[in-house]
């Protein structure tokens, strides 16, 4: 069981539809016109179609459509990885208004159109009316080929992506040699300069630093020393009564401590002071110490007065703030190793070569899996179209060498067929009957639909063209396929809707409102009058009901 129910609400002429479908082969059928594509094109918009506004019900103002699945263990997985709620079941859902604007979610959570189609390619296949057109066109072909062979092309397309990376260096090198040699002198000058001064990161703000307290060191001795004057005071007063800072302290301390027995808080008073004379002793060691390490370096100052005199040449050579020119001799050192890598061809060429070799290793791996297995496609589909009625009849894959490699391989593919025993195989596209090119498409279709890991398969009218105990084959087939998967095929014939184990009735109905479409499961005598329309039109009698009758106890 994989599609376990269908909503619609307001989609083309679909006013409100809920359908829960079974598991084995069901069919739809129901008059030309009546919608039976309908339901097809609505599950192609809940797994991400492209939506626009014509899928809105006339005189409505939104259309949506919903698909809850059956959720299986890859899809699971996805689920996980992008952030939804992960269950047993899956309900995909999909509304688009009249002007076109889309909206999608996933279990609840809203999700992109994107995110729709990825997990639709795990839960379903439809297989149009139309689909012998994609017989035709070479990546439809090969990806036929590939899935029936269980093939990845991930690492051969890795592969060639590298290689072609490699071939444009190697030509880009090749045509800017001139150039780089050039853009190479350049550099090299422009380093050699700067390498000269060899600036650090940083060292800018250290020399400036160093410059200001340079310059300034006599006016920076003179104040420390004046300070150290105004806390310990005039040394020839040392023996009278204190001048400097730390003396008055003193004093004020020891006043305050005389008369602490008689006004307590005069004690408080005293350890604030005293706090504040040890702060202050500590400052002025702090003085006698810088004073004794600072010293005029005339010298020195004549140093830093040339590299920065250096420096401030070669920031204004280059147009950049001085505290640029250690980034700007590092970026170019990086400019230049990148210069040297991209104008060393034999470097380059070695790459080529060795990406060239990987990829045609890989390209060679594929061309023998893809030969091992196109006999065996062949042989699968030469079988069905026995059963469809070409007996005789041949379907060949020829492999064909290119002259040049792609990012698919070294082989073009191409898909032959031989209508009737005796006749040559020609490519599908010149088969002439379109009858046959839709059996081919529907042997096809069967053979690589039993590989599949979708767990519905859709089939919308790819019975066109056949009839008489063809039809009936291609019933028997459908309902064999639904003994391992779900199966749901529009069909116009009634050989096929008599072997389905579910009938579905499209029908429309016209009334004030505009025209609307349904779709009714039917069983016992209304599945027989339907089997009586298909066979012999509207005006029903007791043979083509007898007929019908017949075919449904077979």
């Amino acid at each position: 069981m994989a599609l376990r129910h269908i909503s619609l609400r307001d989609f083309v002429i679909v006013r409100e539809l809920d359908l829960n479908l079974s598991s084995g082969f069901s069919v739809l059928t129901g008059e030309t016109g009546a919608g039976k594509s309908i339901l097809i094109d609505a599950l192609q918009l809940a797994l991400g179609e492209r939506a626009d506004s014509s899928v809105v019900r006339e005189g409505a103002t939104r259309c949506e459509v919903s698909a809850e699945f059956d959720c299986p263990a890859p899809a699971q997985a996805v689920l996980e990885e992008a952030g939804f709620e992960v269950s047993d079941t899956l309900l995909l859902r999909r509304s688009v208004d009249t002007q076109g604007k889309s909206r999608a979610w996933v279990n609840g959570s809203q999700a992109t159109a994107t995110q729709l189609r990825a997990l639709g390619e795990m839960l379903l296949d439809i297989h149009g009316q139309h689909a012998w057109q994609s017989l035709t066109r070479p990546d439809a072909v090969r990806g036929l080929l590939d899935a029936y062979a269980g093939l990845s092309t991930d690492a051969l397309k890795t592969a060639w992506q590298a290689w072609r990376q490699t071939q444009q260096a190697v030509q880009t090198a090749r045509n800017a040699q001139d150039s780089l040699s050039r853009e190479q002198e350049r550099l090299a000058w422009q380093i050699g300069e700067l390498d000269k001064l060899a600036p650090a990161l940083d060292e800018w703000d250290d020399l400036n630093a160093q410059h200001t307290r340079l310059s300034h060191a006599q006016a920076l001795i003179d104040a420390g020393q004046s300070a150290i004057g105004s806390l310990d005071g005039d040394e020839s007063a040392r023996l009278g009564s204190a001048t400097g800072a730390l003396g008055l302290l003193s004093q004020a301390i020891s006043q305050l401590q005389d008369q602490a027995h008689v006004e307590p808080e005069f004690q408080s008073i005293a350890e604030v002071l005293q706090s504040s004379l040890a702060q202050a002793e500590d400052a002025a060691h702090s003085l006698q110490s810088y004073l004794r390490k600072t010293d005029l370096d005339p010298d020195r100052l004549n140093e830093l007065d040339q590299r920065m005199s250096q420096w401030l040449s070669l920031a204004r050579r280059y147009k950049r703030p001085p505290e640029e020119l250690a980034g700007l001799l590092s970026g170019w050192k990086k400019e230049l190793n990148a210069l040297e890598a991209a104008s060393d061809l034999e470097g380059l060429e070695a790459q080529e070569k060795a990406a060239s070799q990987a990829y045609h290793a890989e390209a060679k791996k594929l061309s023998q899996l893809r030969k091992k297995a196109a006999p065996k496609l062949a042989q699968a589909v030469t079988q069905a179209m026995q059963n469809l009625g070409m007996q005789g009849g041949r379907f060949e894959v020829a492999l064909l060498g290119l002259d040049q490699a792609t990012q698919h391989g070294l082989e073009d593919i191409q898909f032959l067929v031989a209508g009737h025993a005796g006749s040559t195989p020609r490519p599908v596209g010149k088969v002439a009957s379109g009858g046959e090119l839709s059996r081919i498409a529907l042997a096809i279709a069967v053979t690589t639909s039993e590989l599949g890991e979708a767990g519905t398969l859709i089939f919308d009218e790819v019975d066109s063209g056949v009839g008489g105990a063809v039809a009936e084959t291609v019933g028997r087939l459908m309902k064999q396929l639904g003994v391992h998967r779900q199966v749901l095929a529009v069909t116009h014939l009634p050989q096929v809707a008599s072997c389905a184990d579910h009938h579905l009735l499209v029908s429309k109905s016209s009334s004030k409102e505009g025209v609307s479409s349904s779709v009714t499961p039917i069983a016992g005598e209304q599945r027989v009058t339907e089997i009586a329309r298909m066979l012999g039109g509207e005006k029903l009698s007791a043979t083509t009901l007898a007929h019908a009758r017949e075919m449904l106890t077979k």
